[in-house]
């Protein structure tokens, strides 16, 4: 009987659908680990097609003996076994290894041996890290994750747009841009004859596409030069930032729900090894916690009402960090968790924030002091997403950007408004930020895979 080429996946795949395994495997993948008791051998093997390992089992009469009881944790290895099925052990089979072939030995200063390393550690060694049990749940989750973004839109008629990387605006004009340059001394803006930046949006180049196909998406890297050194920021990352025309902000928010139910319910469902792996060694609550965002209703309160129950919350002896609580401030994430955990106990939408700390492009409410945006809350985290009705009146978009002075610069965002414009609203999910989420992983350095943040770069 030939030996059946497959993968670790398709084994346990096999194994859940409950049909036959086969009895004669070959497979190539890595030791995890290794150890011989001297008479009989057992190498935790994976080939990174499955979170779960499988067990090599070698013993003396192996012709491989002692290449087998030389390995060493991170070799590559092919291997032609016969398969036995171990229903009452730990694992569910086994690999009785008959032949076995060294591909790729590693060196004695290996740096990922069988021992908890740090995540400061495994920083540095952002090339590596994705062979440690953390790394590996991360990043298939980030996989599942970008996939149930895709799906989502495209299952509700979204086109996606790809927008820009090298733009002239800033977006919403905060001026933390990268700027792109070429290495012509004598005029390193000469290649576009104007000076121009990395991208910090693809906003305002996907708007006119809403205009056009109704709704649309983006799902692409942002860049911004901050220098803020916090577990939350990175210089780099990935947004995720829908348009929809003929849509309100009570339209926006709809969607924002359930989008982010959707993307909630494939990763638990499409990994559920990993979301075991996170709720037992990352955050215990994970998976309660994640279940019930799923099953809850997103309460709606506005931001004026927010205010005041944190006026009350002080004055009934509630301390946050910051205590001075006044309409017009930019809510902190401690007051943001207050109102979602505290106060609500589950998702919520706070809205119409005052104007003056939110986006040129969004709607000016009938009050004239404030605006129709909202952003969702999340126990644990805070904001998750933010979102706005666009202001869609020529005059009120075009006072607005000429006090800020981009109006000359952004004169076709401008057209949009004059050219067939109506009532459009749309939302930005930092797609780092939802993976933390998800995962329960509290750092952006331990969700992407080779971070990029101030004052550090490696690779």
């Amino acid at each position: 009987m030939d030996y059946l080429s497959t993968t670790c996946a398709e084994l346990y795949k096999a194994l859940e659908k409950k049909e036959e395994l086969p009895k004669k495997v070959f497979l190539q993948g890595w030791v995890k680990t290794n150890r011989d008791s001297g008479s009989i051998g057992f190498v935790e093997f994976n080939d990174g097609s499955h979170f779960k390992n499988v067990q090599l089992v070698y013993n003396k009469e192996c012709v491989n003996y002692d290449l087998l009881s030389s390995l060493r944790t991170g070799a590559a290895i092919s291997i032609k076994g016969d398969l036995k099925l171990t229903p009452e052990n730990r694992q569910p089979f086994e690999i009785d290894v008959k032949e076995c072939v060294l591909d790729g030995d590693v060196d004695d200063d290996y740096p990922l041996q069988k021992k908890r390393h740090s995540f400061e550690f495994l920083r540095e060694i952002a090339h590596i890290r994705p062979r440690a049990n953390t790394f590996q749940a991360v990043f298939r989750v980030r996989n599942v994750l970008t996939m149930a973004v895709h799906n989502f839109f495209q299952e509700h008629g979204f086109i996606y747009v790809h927008t820009p990387l090298i733009t002239t605006n800033d977006g919403e004009g905060a001026g933390n841009v990268f700027d792109v340059v070429t290495h012509d001394t004598k005029d390193p803006n000469s290649f576009y004859g104007r000076k121009v930046n990395l991208t910090v949006t693809g906003q305002l180049h996907v708007e006119p596409f809403a205009l056009s196909f109704r709704n649309v998406y983006t799902f692409g890297p942002a860049f911004r030069a901050e220098h803020s050194n916090t577990v939350r920021h990175a210089s780099e990352f990935w947004m995720i930032e829908p348009e929809m025309a003929f849509t309100d902000l009570n339209g926006n928010m709809d969607i924002i729900e359930e989008c982010v139910k959707y993307c909630i319910k494939e990763v638990i469902a499409k990994c559920p090894c990993e979301m075991e792996f996170f709720n037992s060694m990352i955050d215990k609550t994970l998976l309660e916690r994640l279940n019930h965002v799923v099953n809850s209703k997103f309460e709606r309160m506005k931001y004026e009402k927010g205010i005041e129950i944190l006026q009350k919350a002080v004055q009934n002896g509630h301390v946050f960090e910051n205590n001075n609580i006044e309409f017009g401030m930019d809510l902190q994430s401690e007051h943001e968790r207050y109102l979602t955990e505290e106060v609500v106990k589950g998702p919520l939408f706070l809205t119409d924030y005052p104007k003056e700390i939110k986006a040129f492009y969004m709607r000016l409410n009938d009050d004239g002091k404030t605006v129709a945006a909202c952003d969702l809350l999340v126990p644990a985290v805070g904001e998750l997403v933010g979102g706005s009705q666009r202001e869609e009146r020529y005059d009120l978009l075009k006072a607005k950007m000429e006090e800020l002075g981009n109006a000359k610069e952004l004169d076709w965002y401008l057209d949009t408004r004059r050219f067939g414009g109506c009532k459009h609203s749309g939302f930005g999910i930092g797609f780092d930020r939802l993976l933390m989420y998800v995962t329960g992983m509290n750092n952006i350095r331990d969700v992407q895979p080779y971070p990029r943040t101030s004052n550090s770069i490696k690779y």
